[in-house]
């Protein structure tokens, strides 16, 4: 017997049935996300009550007799996926502040947000976390932590567009919408359905934080600040003071592991520290590593030094030795947000052993925080401290360490791009590639500040070469932020190096990067200087393959077969199978969309004869479509075959692809409605992709689809679509095909 999930899922289908529409129309007229109604639709989430109705709304159907199947649902619930959770480790020695908890809670569980603000030091993210561990169960889909930046010494803040980008792959959406008001509007559509919280910490300004806001639904965010936000309307501020002087000398005591009632110099201490957390902990580890000190030693010692933080800080450091002190200083130069112990090794040039000794006495310091084994970061007091310090004392030493770094993370970085499956090389090196690809996401945002690092140093051997061994991450990934910036830096960085070929390589991935987003023309001026830099054989059979597919883009098909034949006789040439495939399969492809199904059938067939693995795909996408008009049987079978592969492989964007086309085939064939499901299957697995071209492609496919099945309205919607995505790229092909398949419909009404 079905569960009541599956016969809720079961009624939905037959309201979208009903209701005519593609998935994403559905949405726009109930007013939900097209990702909520997939999951909905899908089993993979029960919808609230109030979806359930505006579905209903929209087929004028009454939503009552749903009522007991949907609590019968609710109660059983969906499978909970694992729940998330970045926030940092709370602190085991969180003292005092149970009334502004309290209020930080009461606001949460109200407002849904709230902005912690106050001065450096006081404690603001150590509240906002401890209040996120002890409301875990309340928000059981996520806990997400993202470091804005906003007093970070040595980095700029996080834009608005850069932070969502990173908060929506943190919910596995990893390629977010160009524009910052889409990913906003993304980034809300997905909060809404769920209980997250989420921790923003150290924003510079109300404008940094407004597009991160979540809006309607259950999730709730934490601010932290060192201003006050006060022109966010609807986030209630709460400030912070320094401890009053019995939370002070409570967690003073507990730092120093001591029983301080009666000591009279504990006041002086605290008057030193001025009620601050961080240099509470920071003085009481100091007097806990010196069992020989009284309090009395501890205070005279903070009197001698000049300023509050210098004598809280430097006394701090004065326990550490000359390796110890040298360490804490260049710290405060290691580029990025955090770093484990190889990292701060190669910084200051140590061996393991001795680095993980050092690590462990500047933990115990409070110098330095471990946010979970092995990953460490400082305070951006501590921080900015240090880095004062490195450049005092370490003038000379600074920039060469943190020259070593780049090194070490380039190196980690070609390490683990070795072992990825890749069309560059014939054979990975031995590794888990699982393990590589989830080195890549955890030092993504700390190889991105070396590379920047490496800009401003003007080392242009890490410039250049970093970009190369991102590219495997980066092509599972394209379309984040900073890969075409990285992409052109190197490529510069490569011309001033004298390194023609290597130039010509980054600009052959930057016009993929740009064809990928959609930009078509700004793609040809990259592959435009790249074929100038005199590529060799390789390299120039690579980017006439690319070339050919920008070209079919642009609806040049007999440009685009020269130059997937020009590929093809440059691979053969090679002896590379792989490449000889796909331009076999692309030379079927635009073949057959010049009216010579025969040859384009041949040239299909020859690609998957000669292909391995997944590299069968497109000749297989390829056989399929031509063989849709004279042999439905053999076309679905080619068409599954490619899918199976798609999946058994996790590549979305071919999964997308294959979906899409059995939609075209199914169509051809004579079954629109069939054909439409695997089409609405395809935009949704393109939806978290946001690929731009691959979006077009599919677009045109699902309008003609709608066409063939009597759905005006909804093929009108897409080709809509089409327009505005070709104006807003200056595509004019696509534009003209829009306009006349929507001239046609409108014709024939």
């Amino acid at each position: 017997m079905s569960s009541p999930q599956e016969r809720l899922v079961a009624q939905l289908a037959k309201i979208k049935e009903l209701s005519g529409l593609s998935l994403r129309a559905l949405a726009t007229k109930a007013g939900l996300s097209s990702s909520s109604l997939s999951r909905y639709l899908t089993g993979r989430l029960v919808p609230p009550w109030e979806a359930v109705v505006a579905l209903c709304r929209v087929v004028a159907r009454d939503p009552r007799p749903l009522r007991p199947l949907w609590a019968e649902a609710t109660k059983a619930g969906a499978a909970p996926p694992p729940r998330r959770n970045d926030l940092p480790a709370d602190l085991f020695d969180f003292t005092g502040r149970e009334a502004e908890s309290a209020r930080v809670e009461e606001l949460l569980s109200t407002a849904g947000a709230v902005a912690i603000d106050g001065m450096g030091g006081v404690g603001k993210t150590s509240l906002a976390v401890h209040v996120g561990h002890r409301l875990a169960s309340a928000y059981p889909d996520a806990g997400l932590y993202l470091d804005l930046h906003g007093f970070t010494p040595g980095q700029e803040p996080l834009e608005p567009r850069t932070a969502l980008g990173r908060l929506l792959a943190a919910l596995d959406v990893t390629r977010p919408p160009d524009d910052t008001a889409e990913r906003a509007a993304l980034w809300r559509s997905e909060l809404s359905r769920r209980r997250a919280l989420v921790v923003l910490d150290n924003a510079v300004d109300a404008e940094q934080v407004r597009p991160l806001l979540p809006g309607a639904g259950k999730s709730a965010v934490l601010i932290t600040s060192r201003h006050r936000l006060v022109s966010l309307d609807g986030v209630p501020p709460v400030s912070l003071e320094p401890l009053a002087d019995a939370d002070a000398a409570d967690l003073f005591g507990r730092a120093a592991g001591l029983a301080l009632a009666g000591e009279d110099a504990v006041g002086q201490v605290l008057e030193q520290c001025g009620g601050l957390p961080l240099a509470l902990r920071m003085a009481g580890a100091r007097l806990r590593h010196r069992p020989g000190w009284t309090v009395a030693v501890l205070a005279e010692r903070l009197r001698d030094n000049a300023g509050r933080f210098d004598a809280v800080f430097g006394m701090s450091s004065q326990q550490l030795d000359a390796t110890q002190r040298r360490v804490f200083r260049l710290l405060g130069v290691l580029p990025g947000e955090d770093f484990d112990a190889a990292a701060a090794g190669a910084l200051a040039g140590l061996r393991p052993a001795e680095v993980d000794a050092v690590l462990e006495e500047l933990v115990d310091a409070h110098l330095v925080q471990e946010l979970s084994p092995g990953r460490y970061r400082m305070h951006d007091l501590i921080r900015r401290y240090a880095a004062d310090l490195a450049a005092e004392e370490d003038a000379g030493q600074a920039d060469a360490a943190v020259r070593r770094v780049l090194d070490h993370y380039l190196a980690q970085a070609v390490a683990h791009e070795q072992t990825l499956p890749s069309p560059h090389r014939a054979q990975p090196s031995p590794g888990d590639p699982a393990r590589a690809m989830a080195w890549f996401d955890l030092e993504y945002t700390n190889l991105i500040a070396a590379f920047d690092a490496a800009v401003r140093l003007g080392v242009d051997e890490v410039v250049a070469a970093l970009p190369q061994a991102m590219r495997v991450w980066f092509f599972r990934h394209r379309g984040t932020d900073d890969q075409a910036r990285l992409l052109e830096a190197a490529a510069a960085a490569a011309g001033r190096l004298g390194r023609g070929q290597e130039r010509a390589s980054l600009l052959s991935d930057l016009g993929f990067t740009r064809a990928a987003a959609g930009r078509l023309t700004e793609a040809l001026s990259a592959y435009d200087q790249a074929e100038r830099s005199e590529p060799d054989d390789q390299l120039a059979a690579g980017l006439a393959l690319r070339l050919g597919f920008v070209r079919r883009d642009l609806g040049d098909l007999d440009a685009a077969r020269t130059q997937f034949r020009r590929a093809r006789e440059l691979f053969e040439k090679l002896g590379q199978r792989p490449g000889q495939t796909q331009a076999l399969a692309f030379d079927g492809w635009v073949t057959f969309h010049l009216g010579q199904p025969t040859e384009a059938i041949e040239l299909a067939r020859a690609s998957v004869a000669m292909a391995d693995g997944p590299g069968r795909i497109t000749g297989l996408v390829t056989l399929g479509v031509a063989l849709a008009p004279d042999d439905p049987a053999e076309s679905q079978r080619a068409l599954h075959e490619a899918l199976h592969l798609a999946e058994q492989h996790n590549l979305q964007h071919n999964q997308a692809w294959c979906h899409n086309y059995l939609g075209v085939a199914l169509r051809v064939a004579g079954s629109p409605e069939k054909a439409l499901e695997h089409h609405r299957r395809a935009f949704e697995l393109l939806e978290p992709l946001a690929e731009v071209q691959l979006e077009i492609d599919c677009l045109h496919s699902y309008a003609e689809t709608c066409r063939a099945a009597g759905r005006s309205e909804e093929a009108l919607a897409l080709l809509d679509r089409i327009i505005e995505l070709a104006r807003k790229l200056n595509r004019p092909h696509d534009e003209n095909l829009a306009r006349t398949a929507r001239n046609a419909i409108e014709n024939n009404r």
